[in-house]
């Protein structure tokens, strides 16, 4: 069966490595912050919070602590806040290992698209243009299909891009592909998934 939201964000949190800072993104990518477990890892949020600890239990909410997409989370003893001008210094100086973001679209060339669909309501591109310019590793969590059934993962991205070749690894509901060149590797599957569900799921290019 293909991984559910929780088994993609337990099988993202397995990419980050001891001592290393991480930025995770809206939808997908925040439950990744559940599955941290013992390793050494500090969480940067671009609205100014550095060390963020998991979701917060029902009724233990605080609403003065929020993350970049606005859901409450919990602190640490070593957390610490800050303006949103030095959490961009931050990230735009390297000092973020890895990104972990959700999107709309991957092509096979890494290009990454997840920040606005044309003439629907956009808030704001957030932080997304500077996290893939700026942090060591990207890695995409998402469907691998959109709700019409149709391939996430493309030969050339329809949408607006955020960044041009940017993403590494992609984690789906199906599997785990990394960009390589000439295409898309499959590096894992998911329970019960075979490499050919993913071949007849993906437009993109796979070698």
């Amino acid at each position: 069966m293909p991984w559910d939201r929780n088994q993609m964000a337990e099988r993202a949190a397995a990419e980050l490595e001891d001592g290393t800072y991480v930025n995770l993104g809206i939808g997908i990518p925040t439950l990744v912050a559940n599955y941290i477990g013992d390793k050494d890892i500090t969480l940067q949020s671009e609205n100014g919070m550095l060390g963020m600890g998991p979701f917060p239990f029902e009724g233990e909410e605080d609403p003065d602590l929020i993350n970049a997409g606005k859901q409450t989370i919990t602190e640490l003893p070593r957390t610490a806040y800050f303006d949103s001008a030095t959490s961009f210094g931050m990230i735009r100086g390297g000092k973020i290992a890895c990104a972990i973001l959700g999107a709309m679209e991957v092509a096979e060339n890494g290009d990454l698209a997840n920040w606005m669909i044309p003439g629907k309501l956009v808030k704001g591109m957030g932080g997304a243009m500077d996290l893939v310019a700026g942090v060591q590793r990207v890695v995409v969590v998402m469907d691998h299909q959109n709700k019409k059934g149709e391939s996430k993962l493309l030969k050339e991205c329809t949408l607006p891009l955020t960044g041009a070749g940017v993403v590494d690894r992609v984690i789906t509901n199906l599997g785990v592909l990394d960009v390589v060149e000439g295409g898309m590797k499959i590096v894992e599957t998911a329970d019960g998934v075979s490499e050919d569900d993913i071949r007849a799921a993906t437009e993109a290019t796979l070698v």
